[in-house]
């Protein structure tokens, strides 16, 4: 009997963003990497050599695209296929802001948000049900390509939510994954499912 050898999901989160945006939500805005990114994007393609990567697919956003740009010096991967589903959820006003200036100034909204249903919507933003659908739309996309090692170049709520998705868990168990910048974590995708293989490599 032939053992299934399965696909392969390299999730990567971009690098660091400069240090002005620390504690700040950052979905939709189109800011750019931190001057600690060549460093981080060098470490985390000496992981990638391991798993040799065959496709690489990324955000549309800056931070995203550059820290795919870095990968690829080292890499040589060629382009990413940019994928619009991929970019992280727009926070609608809350661009910016730390959870503390969100709370004073929407008190009532982050009470509704920390029960997390997919009706949700950021104010002046994305609803979270339109956000788990893209995401998921990318997932099944990945999941049917002929490419066996995919690696995909996004954002933190992107990749935990893809987790979810993958391993077949409610969405709102996202936040049980901290997915840290310039980290990689590895999905071994079978037709029956996914299986954590690497958390923050």
């Amino acid at each position: 009997m032939t053992e299934t050898v399965p696909k392969k999901m390299l999730l990567a989160r971009h690098c660091e963003t400069g240090s002005g945006y620390y504690g700040r939500f950052v979905g939709s805005s189109d800011i750019g990497l931190g001057p600690a990114a060549p460093e981080q994007a060098g470490r985390l393609a000496g992981v990638l050599k391991g798993y040799g990567p065959e496709a690489v697919y990324c955000s549309p956003l800056r931070r995203a695209r550059q820290t795919a740009s870095l990968l690829n010096e080292h890499l040589g991967l060629g382009e990413p296929v940019v994928d619009d589903d991929l970019r992280e959820i727009d926070f609608g006003r809350w661009e910016g802001l730390t959870f503390d200036e969100i709370a004073r100034q929407d008190s009532e909204l982050v009470k509704r948000w920390a029960v997390w249903s997919p009706d949700f919507t950021f104010p002046d933003g994305e609803k979270t049900g339109d956000f788990l659908t893209r995401v998921g739309r990318a997932a099944e996309r990945l999941a049917e390509s002929a490419s066996e090692k995919i690696l995909v170049v996004a954002h933190g709520g992107v990749v935990r939510t893809m987790l979810c998705y993958l391993l077949r868990l409610p969405p709102e168990h996202y936040l049980l994954f901290d997915i840290k910048p310039a980290r990689l974590t590895v999905i071994d995708f079978f037709p029956e499912g996914g299986v954590l293989s690497g958390l923050n490599l």
